[in-house]
């Protein structure tokens, strides 16, 4: 890789990838009642380590969303974070056992209008659930994915509950900093050198910072309360006992063991999902070897366990983001992690001195790009057998959670599968007057018993009907049985019916 193009393309969206695993860090530790340090940890041990040993060229790793509701219980079941920290060091080694045994093939299965869907749903989800944030109303954690939240409010409740507090500066700052995102995008300033070089994420993060500190100096109308800003734990301050290492005298608990299998599964999952989606939005379409990430993840849940981190995954929100902000190698993943890394050691004071409406502005910006219209309007030019798949999954990821809504989308994936799968295989064809041709195209078993029976309900009284197995290698018990049925109510029918390379009850039927 070119330093031009490093400096050009991964080092501007390692920034931007920056600003957005910051919050989300925080906030998922925050929701999952662990340290604030252990989000930080499995984002820099995500960037760091898993981006390194991964051969995926754009995702990014970190603590996911999907996995809060299992921290948080987890923590509670086993005592402490100490004994759930060795869960999830043996999450990572059955992860990487699961990379041996080429458990990622399962990534293979995932439907593109399935992708597509849970990528909009995703967008969808950061817009709704940013607005909060972005009017000054911080009670759900940054980072919640979940339709159902724990304070008891859901997605659609807590936007309109969070117009009775609105912050006049938050939302001044988070509209500012959409503007200059857009602007960013505009044709007549991408190719702009200043514009091409400063990322308009860190420019909206600037100027949100600068009138945060200018409203917070100079005016109390527009100010904006400490408890909106970012908040980052002190490293230096605390030493050593920022880490919670893991309690290794933990070995012995059963309870251990079922929790680290429930994270692993669950967190191998999440990450062939943030892969698939990933490799789809890659503009050069390169294809990421699915049991080398799981090894990759493996691995840096178990070093991200030993370091008294949270579980991490591939994830689709920074995934997204990286790939948006133009991102060419996995070289932006690994300098996220960097610039992780050096920010929470040395300048934690700045950090906490950006408003969290000004993140709320880039991750509605991602949403937005995620979901766009114009998205909705291609996937229904390929038909209901996509478009359907793609709708249904969009609206369950938003309803539900990351992993219902795709299996929500899968089985109705699956069920245009088989609808179109049970057309194609029978056809009927008219092809002369009252002279009919059903013909297989390829093997028939029972699951097209339906569409046969239906067929031959077509069939008119005294028409003359040929049956043609000649492209079935195939066909089940209880078509031929389906077949036999008709021959006897053909008789009634005055249909004369003639058979074409079709077996039935051991006799071969040709026509003469």
């Amino acid at each position: 890789m070119k330093f031009s193009n490093y400096w050009l393309y991964d080092l501007r969206a390692a920034v931007v990838v920056f600003l957005v695993a910051l919050p989300l860090c925080l906030g998922i530790a925050l929701a999952s009642g662990a340290p604030l340090i252990s989000g930080l940890i499995a984002g820099i041990v995500g960037g760091l380590v898993a981006g390194s040993l991964s051969k995926s060229p754009l995702s990014v790793s970190g603590p996911a969303a999907g996995l809060t509701s299992i921290v948080a219980t987890a923590i509670a079941d086993l005592g402490s974070f100490e004994v759930f920290g060795m869960s999830v060091v043996v999450a990572g080694i059955i992860q990487l056992v699961l990379g041996y045994l080429r458990a990622g093939t399962i990534g293979n299965f995932f439907p593109a209008s399935v992708i597509k869907g849970m990528l909009a749903g995703i967008g969808l989800i950061l817009i709704l659930k940013q607005i909060p944030h972005a009017v000054g109303y911080d009670v759900d954690y940054e980072g919640d994915e979940s339709f159902f939240q724990a304070d008891g409010q859901n997605t659609f409740s807590e936007v309109i509950e969070s117009l009775h507090y609105i912050s006049p500066g938050a939302v001044l700052v988070s509209l500012i900093s959409l503007f200059i995102l857009f602007l960013w995008e505009h044709p007549r300033l991408r190719n702009q050198v200043w514009v091409t070089r400063t990322p308009g994420a860190l420019m909206a993060v600037a100027v949100g910072t600068a009138l945060g500190y200018v409203f917070n100096t100079f005016t109390e109308t527009f100010a904006i309360e400490a408890r909106h800003m970012v908040s980052v734990p002190r490293i230096w301050e605390a030493g050593s006992a920022f880490l919670h290492v893991p309690d290794f005298r933990a070995w012995s608990n059963p309870e251990v063991y079922r929790v680290a299998f429930t994270l692993a599964l669950v967190a191998s999952l999440e990450t062939l999902l943030s892969i698939e989606a990933s490799d789809k939005m890659d503009p050069y379409r390169r294809m990421t070897p699915l049991n080398r990430e799981l090894k990759a993840q493996g691995v840096a849940n178990t070093l991200s366990g030993l370091l008294g981190g949270l579980p991490l995954t591939s994830v689709i929100v920074r995934s997204s983001a990286n790939i948006l902000a133009g991102a060419k190698s996995k070289a932006s993943a690994i300098t996220h992690g960097v610039i992780l890394l050096l920010a929470v050691l040395l300048i934690p004071t700045w950090l906490e001195l950006i408003p969290l409406s000004c993140l709320a502005g880039i991750l509605m910006f991602v949403g937005y790009k995620l979901t766009k219209p114009q998205l909705f309007v291609e996937t229904r030019q390929k038909g209901n057998s996509q478009f359907v798949p793609f709708l249904i999954t969009t609206f369950a990821v938003l309803l539900s959670d990351l992993l219902t809504g795709v299996f929500i989308g899968l089985l109705a994936a699956i069920l245009f599968i088989l609808r179109t799968n049970f057309k194609q295989a029978v056809l009927l064809v008219n092809n002369e007057q009252n002279s009919y041709l059903l013909k297989f195209t390829k093997d028939v078993s029972f699951l097209n018993k339906s569409t046969v029976r239906d067929l031959f309900q077509k069939v008119p009284n005294g028409a003359r009907l040929i049956i043609d197995g000649t492209y079935s290698r195939f066909i089940d018990q209880d078509i031929q049985e389906t077949i036999i049925d008709f021959l006897e109510e053909a008789k009634t029918k005055d249909i004369h019916v003639e058979l074409n390379q079709i077996t039935l009850s051991n006799r071969r039927y040709e026509i003469h």
